[in-house]
């Protein structure tokens, strides 16, 4: 984990890799409750039986599932100190490159893109990647903007 001491460090971080995430698996269980909190009940992601003879051959995750893991998995990639509070200020770009089948396993490789100055904070975007384990296709990429306040 790469640990930021305050925001003067952090600005100057532009073009920094901040590796990948352990690997985290997705199982039906989180794909279900996923979709209970969203009301997304597409068969492909939610009945196995249907699944296994739909166009994946099994279930897999809605891809805003995998999106949602960002926070969880870049926690892991770095950490800023001495600030007030950060917060998730939007996305710029996403893209579902690949499904998430039932049972993969994915992690979240990130770079820190464009890191703006603003009035006693610092914005930047983050560049993340959702590998799938054993794929050589990324599950996802997203363009991510966070804000830090000193």
């Amino acid at each position: 984990m790469k640990v930021f001491t305050g925001l003067g460090e952090l600005s100057a971080a532009e073009g920094v890799d901040l590796g990948a995430s352990e690997w985290i698996e997705v199982d039906q269980k989180r794909i279900d409750l996923f979709a209970e909190a969203t009301g997304d009940h597409q068969w492909i992601h939610v009945d196995p039986d249907r699944a296994k003879d739909g166009p994946f051959g099994g279930t897999i995750a809605h891809g805003f599932l995998t999106l949602s893991m960002m926070p969880v998995l870049q926690q892991q990639l770095y950490r800023v100190d001495g600030i007030t509070m950060a917060v998730n200020y939007g996305l710029n770009k996403v893209r579902f490159v690949t499904p998430v089948h039932v049972g993969a396993r994915i992690r979240a490789r990130a770079r820190i893109g464009t890191v703006t100055p603003l009035d006693g904070a610092l914005q930047i975007e983050l560049h993340t990647t959702f590998e799938v384990e054993g794929s050589d296709r990324p599950a996802c990429i997203a363009e991510s903007i966070a804000r830090f306040v000193a």
